[in-house]
């Protein structure tokens, strides 16, 4: 059947669907009302277009036209141009300003807008500031329309959509005809696959080395984000082969390409070649020179009461370091680079208090800083000493022409401090810790503590036992448990867990529960339960704020999502008054619970209440809840739970997901008063130990666990850990029987 070409005005939108752009709409065509339905977003009442379709029948509402293309034009009457312009389409702009501007410039007014917006400060009522942005906005909705018109047929979300947009504005269409693969590396939501349809109805040839060098680079970079530093040769020809369908021999000239231009790097261990990204190459070398350079330090010389003052430490505090506390501090004071590793209830705090005060003392400046804002709160609560997060530590913000975001602490400009103290280092990759170590300066102390029984960072490599393991680098390990600590089932079942004992359950008086249940549909009810009443009405906790559901998956009807849903029902109902924001999965709602689940540099952020202290920058990780939903300025304000306030344009809501429950590896570097985590079945690979371990050590008072005996039996036996591909260990060996070549 032929399309059909129909031309009117949007009169009414009856139906849109913000996250997909599906549309429900009349069209008034002369002097016909057509009811047209399809994918159409960014439609607005009052706005032109023209649309290709086809009839059909609908067995409720009749005939309807069914919208396969559509591209908008603009309206060229008077009467047109109010309406168009009154609907909101531009902000700023509503129905008495529109009809000032068309009253003064009749059917130019959309060319003046255009062109010559300062003209319309010749209107009462509008300044020469309002007018400016009138046509800016105007302007920026006519080049998203080129792009939006461009993708429909690529089905690209809509949301997406204007992110391409926001990165490369009006040269959006051409950067892509360019080369469109460049998308799935610039815009966060679009992934290869959409990225090659696109290029394949362009007209990419299949086998061009272009096609594959953007593959070979897809598959670096996915396996980057499931914390590999660099891939086996024979597993890169393997993987681009299948992901593209062509055979493997066609890409060996595209990696030699790849290396020529530097994109790519590769290195021999014995048999195997290994094929980096350049960056995360670079970063295993340059964290590898670094840390062995300041690691040859040494601060014998000027520490001879050390033991003295460690003394005078016990006495102020009312406590007595066991012999591993006192060697950790001793060795933390006496070398350039010291590994402080241990579980809960080890004192890992009481070490970092100590070495602060005995800094202090000494004269030395010291920094601390964590990994996640909710880390670095809790460093500060617990020593008594401001620590921010890594990010803040390195000073994120853009060049001096705001062209490009960089840490501004670096080689040329480094911490200014004599002692740098990094907690929850098992949640720090390779690149930050690259650009750590870039800035901090050559003679300063380097503390590193952490749990190495904790799931490695989320981002590649797996920087913490790495380092544990090369013995260059001074390390003590902490294994006994304080007294005040085995009082907590938590402390002790974290440690039988680790050790491949069953943990203790439900002992009367204590802080460990397990709830047996039989079937995920019983273990959710349970949980949301237990979230939304059994606690709260016990023991008087905040189901939102106090208790927090980790689980070991993100599918199923225990994992992430669902739960998600479920607890967003029983913790914060629709109720008519909160606002809402539908997007490709949930409906987000003020209140809600919320997750940032990438780094965005970029993100603006302020602290309510303290004028002038604000900064850019949210990661992957942080966590915090919906304040307002801003309907009208298509905006979403989130306070994250470090007192950092953040508005999100509706474009990127994508970047936030609900948290009333997250999944455990999402969790690290956080801490809740109580922690409930389904058991049921899953993959081997995945139901492991130090998961387990992972998710028990977040609980600060209670833990309970719901599920299965047996699945909880089998993740504490299952030792398996999950293989990484990295090169750190090696080279840091490597360069230290060398001193010489750093």
């Amino acid at each position: 059947m032929d399309l059909t070409l129909v031309e009117g005005i949007i009169e009414d939108i009856i139906y849109k669907n913000e996250a997909n752009g599906y549309t429900v709409c009349e069209i008034l065509s002369g002097r016909k009302v057509i009811t047209a339905v399809g994918y159409m977003p960014f439609i607005n009442e009052g706005e032109t277009i023209k649309a290709n379709g086809r009839w059909v029948k609908h067995p409720d509402y009749g005939d309807q036209f069914k919208v396969e293309l559509y591209e908008k034009v603009l309206p060229r009457t008077v009467d047109a141009i109010e309406k168009y312009l009154a609907s909101g389409i531009v902000k700023g702009v509503g129905p008495a300003t529109a009809r000032k501007i068309v009253e003064r410039f009749g059917t130019s007014s959309l060319d003046i807008i255009a062109r010559e917006p300062h003209r319309l400060s010749e209107i009462k009522g509008i300044s020469l500031t309002k007018a400016m942005s009138i046509g800016q906005i105007l302007n920026e909705q006519r080049g998203l329309q080129d792009v939006v018109m461009f993708l429909q047929e690529y089905g690209v979300n809509p949301a997406v959509c204007i992110k391409i947009y926001r990165e490369y504005g009006d040269k959006s269409v051409a950067m892509i005809r360019e080369n469109p693969y460049r998308l799935c590396e610039d815009v966060f939501g679009i992934g290869f696959k959409t990225a090659d349809r696109i290029a394949m109805k362009l007209g990419v040839d299949p086998d061009s080395r272009f096609r594959i060098k953007s593959g070979i680079k897809y598959i670096l970079s996915h396996a980057a984000s499931n914390g590999h530093t660099y891939l086996p040769e024979s597993m890169v020809k393997q993987y681009t082969a299948r992901l593209l369908g062509i055979p493997d021999l066609d890409i060996e000239d595209a990696l030699v390409s790849l290396l020529f231009d530097k994109v790519v790097q590769t290195e021999r261990n014995g048999e195997q070649c290994n094929v980096y990204l350049s960056a995360f190459h670079s970063a295993e070398l340059g964290v590898s020179r670094r840390l062995l350079s300041l690691s040859r330090t040494s601060f014998d010389r000027d520490l001879g009461d050390l033991d003295e003052k460690i003394s005078k430490f016990e006495q102020k505090e009312g406590l007595l370091l066991d012999p591993m506390q006192r060697e950790a501090v001793r060795e933390a004071m006496l070398n350039g680079v010291m590994v402080i590793t241990g579980g809960p209830g080890t004192g890992k705090t009481t070490i970092i208090k100590c070495i602060l005060q005995l800094l202090a003392e000494y004269g030395c400046r010291a920094a601390l800083a964590a990994p996640t804002g909710r880390a670095a709160k809790r460093m500060t609560e617990a020593t008594g000493y401001e620590a921010r997060t890594i990010h803040r530590l390195l000073e994120i913000g853009y060049t001096t022409d705001e062209s490009e975001l960089i840490f501004q602490r670096n080689e040329q400009n480094p911490i200014e401090a004599d002692a740098v103290i990094i907690d929850e280092m098992s949640m720090v990759d390779i690149l930050l810790m690259n650009h750590l170590l870039k800035a901090v300066p050559p003679g300063a102390r380097l503390i590193l503590v952490g749990d190495a029984d904790q799931l490695p960072s989320v981002g590649a490599g797996r920087v913490l036992l790495d380092i544990i393991s090369c013995s260059g680098i001074r390390t003590v390990r902490l294994t006994e448990i304080f007294r005040q600590a085995e009082e907590s089932l938590i402390i002790v079942n974290a440690h039988r867990i680790n050790r491949g004992e069953a943990p203790v359950l439900n002992a009367k008086d204590k802080d460990f529960f397990f709830l047996t249940r039989n079937g995920q549909e019983n273990i959710v009810r349970t949980v949301i339960d237990l979230c939304a009443r059994r606690l709260p009405d016990t023991y008087g906790l905040d189901p939102v704020k106090d208790i927090q559901v980790l689980s070991p998956t993100k599918k199923g009807p225990a994992g992430v999502v669902n739960l998600n849903v479920e607890l967003q029902k029983a913790l914060n109902p629709q109720d008519g008054k909160k606002a809402e924001k539908a997007s490709k999965i949930y409906t987000l709602r003020e209140g809600d619970r919320v997750m940032q689940i990438k780094n965005n540099y970029s993100l603006r952020w302020e602290k309510p209440g303290n004028a002038g202290i604000d900064g850019t920058g949210v990661f992957n990780g942080d966590m915090g809840t919906v304040i307002e939903i801003d309907d009208d300025g298509m905006e979403v304000s989130v306070l994250f739970d470090d007192d950092r306030m953040v508005v999100y344009d509706y474009s990127i809501l994508d970047e936030l997901e609900p948290s009333f429950a997250v999944t455990i590896h999402k969790s690290q570097g956080s801490e809740f008063p109580v922690v409930v985590m389904p058991i049921f079945p899953g993959p081997e690979v995945l139901m492991t130990r130090n998961l387990l371990y992972t998710a028990v050590t977040r609980a600060r008072e209670m833990v309970v666990l719901v599920g299965d005996e047996d699945i909880l039996l089998g993740m504490v036996g299952n030792k398996r850990e999950t293989l990484r591909y990295s090169g750190l260990a090696d080279k840091l060996i490597t360069f230290s029987a060398y001193a010489d070549i750093i």
